[in-house]
């Protein structure tokens, strides 16, 4: 016991003996907490649809939930609610981007893209769906790892392009240090312009010489208009080449209306071009032919059989008409 004694006096007196450390850092009240810098581009998109999206809609939806990470979920928006609503969805959320799916007529998908609560916003006709689970695509890609955003030269060219450039880098880019986000590239998201649409495809980088393999999915975005507002506001573009998704199939109802009618007007016009009898150019090339006397004497007996004929005709259609009443 008295040796234990001994060595716990001498720790204390080793202890005492020491030079006093580096004090404990002190916060006081007033100041702010420090936060982490590395997160600096804080982009928050809202991804969600209306009541009346089909199946198909709701996968694509559900695919590129899956390919942005930096999203936030939303319940389904009823269609008696007017657009504005969702700037105050989005402050809820705390997003400053929005996705919205509208279907209408569960045929017709359109697609809005908008910067909460200032804007732009774009309208866009979404065709040619095709989700992951439709395609039989070899490639396949970490979940929430960052895209490389491949664009066309021809966004540079026009100026709503360029709009719509900035828009769709905003959306799709993954923010660098996002947390449910990995710290690499491995896909690659094109964006291509043709016949007056956007053409989207996700490609998986296989290796570093530029070999690719295509993830999905796959869809056309047709653009309606470009408002000033969010989901609103006056209208800054509008589409010269948009036609309707309603207009085109009923002008494709008429065409197949018009149908039986093309085909009978073609066959009697085939039927008069056709036939062996021509046309006669000038029909008094005959009469200088032969002798003019016997000419002269055929032509004037044709010409009374054809008083006789008229004559015969006039007196039977006279027989005919009821007489008046005195």
């Amino acid at each position: 016991m008295k040796k234990n004694n001994k060595r716990r006096h001498a720790e204390i007196a080793s202890e005492e003996n020491k030079a006093p450390g580096p004090l404990p850092a002190v916060r006081h009240s007033d100041e702010p907490v420090a936060k982490k810098t590395k997160w600096t581009n804080k982009q928050r998109v809202l991804v969600f649809c209306s009541r009346g999206i089909n199946y198909r809609d709701r996968h694509l939806m559900e695919d590129l939930k899956k390919l942005m990470p930096h999203h936030k979920p939303e319940s389904k928006v009823e269609r008696s609610k007017s657009l504005t609503v969702v700037n105050e969805m989005c402050e809820m959320k705390n997003c400053n981007k929005a996705v919205m799916f509208e279907g209408r007529k569960k045929m017709d998908l359109y697609l809005w893209l908008a910067n909460v609560p200032n804007g732009p916003s774009v309208k866009f006709l979404v065709e040619n769906v095709y989700t992951m689970s439709e395609l039989k695509l070899t490639g396949n890609c970490l979940r929430g790892s960052r895209p490389l955003l491949s664009f066309d030269p021809t966004f540079k060219e026009k100026p709503h392009f360029l709009l719509l450039k900035e828009l769709l880098t905003q959306i799709f880019g993954v923010p660098n240090h996002h947390p449910k986000s990995q710290p690499f590239f491995d896909h690659v998201y094109t964006f291509t312009i043709l016949d007056n649409r956007i053409w989207f495809r996700n490609f998986q980088i296989l290796s570093e010489d530029g070999a690719l393999a295509e993830v999905g999915p796959r869809f056309v975005l047709n653009p309606v208009k470009i408002f000033s507002g969010s989901f609103g506001g006056a209208a800054l573009w509008e589409n010269p080449f948009y036609v309707s998704p309603a207009k085109y199939r009923q002008q494709i109802r008429l065409a197949a209306k018009n149908k039986y009618l093309n085909r009978v007007q073609q066959k009697a016009h085939a039927s008069t071009a056709n036939s062996g009898d021509g046309y006669k150019m000038t029909p008094l090339d005959d009469i200088f032919q032969g002798d003019p006397l016997k000419k002269a004497q055929e032509i004037e007996s044709k010409e009374k059989e054809e008083k006789q004929t008229n004559g015969v005709k006039a007196k039977a259609t006279r027989k005919r008409l009821p007489r008046k009443k005195k």
